[in-house]
């Protein structure tokens, strides 16, 4: 009952990884063996795979490790140009956080004009600038989000472009879901916008789904806990996500250590020289879940 999803990683023994492959179950929480009837156990292997379970909690959109009493961050910020990191949101959500700005490789005019790209955006999740699929496109976008005293019109920074809707549990039962990203992009103005990551800089590429593997050091910068480190604890992973009232699965997730809490969502997640790895958007106290920044 406690199962809220499944990976892929390493099997672990006295707190420490072993590097022997293994199929990863998510959980809330362990119990003990005692503690539970025969139909709850997970079996040892499950098709010729060992297993091994990792409690992460209940991970939530946006959640995560509580913020420090007292801390200071980015969250109150006004910044322009606007750089990765900082507080946004659309103008009727708290705040998220900024990944980066970004072009579109494929304008639907088929080619750029005068060899540049025509439009500029921000990059961040579907429920941070799209309010989980409610928003119009052309809404207004603003820097800092609300929670954090931004106000509508003065501090709005871009309009809703595009975003991947996201499938929920109701109306959707889950095993029907096919979610992988929670993301959504803003146009903007490009004297406004900036693809530097505040503390970490300028990304130098992408790594392909294929090349993200389990014990990668990781880091990120967000608009509540600022600059964060950690490692990858799973990958592949089908998880179940609450976003309060609706639940949504998604597959193909990165997991890893606690790096973020409440408001870090849309924040990019990079290896330690800069290569980026996926859009943080979901956690709970002891992890942090990421989309595979390929999808």
């Amino acid at each position: 009952a406690n199962v809220v999803g499944m990976g892929i990683g390493v099997k672990w023994s006295n707190n420490r990884p072993t590097g022997e492959p293994a199929l990863i179950v998510l959980v809330t929480h362990k119990r003990a063996k005692e503690e539970l009837g025969s139909a709850s156990l997970i079996p040892e292997k499950i098709e010729g795979f060992q297993t091994d379970v990792l409690a992460i909690g209940h991970p939530c959109a946006g959640g995560g490790m509580p913020a420090m009493p007292g801390m200071q961050t980015l969250a109150s910020h006004r910044i322009r140009p606007v750089k990765g990191g900082y507080s946004i949101g659309h103008r009727d959500i708290s705040a998220g956080t900024i990944a980066t700005s970004v072009y579109d490789l494929l304008p639907k005019t088929g080619a750029y004009e005068n060899g540049r790209p025509p439009k500029f955006y921000i990059l961040s999740n579907n429920h941070i600038l799209a309010k989980n699929n409610l928003a119009k496109i052309g809404d207004p976008i603003i820097q800092p989000g609300t929670e954090d005293g931004g106000l509508y019109p003065w501090d709005q920074i871009a309009t809703l472009s595009r975003f991947i809707p996201i499938e929920f549990d109701p109306p959707i039962p889950r095993d029907q879901h096919n979610n992988i990203v929670d993301a959504a992009i803003a146009e903007g103005d490009f004297r406004h916008l900036d693809r530097e990551i505040y503390w970490i800089g300028h990304t130098r590429g992408w790594m392909p789904q294929a090349n993200v593997t389990v014990g990668e050091r990781v880091q990120k910068t967000g608009r509540t806990t600022n600059y964060t480190v950690g490692r990858i604890t799973a990958i592949n992973a089908t998880i179940d996500i609450n976003y309060g009232t609706q639940t949504a699965r998604f597959k193909d997730q990165i997991i890893t250590t606690a790096i973020s809490a409440g408001g870090d969502s849309g924040s990019l997640v990079t290896t330690l020289d800069n290569i980026a790895v996926g859009l943080l958007f979901a956690g709970s106290p002891s992890a942090t879940i990421v989309n595979q920044i390929e999808n």
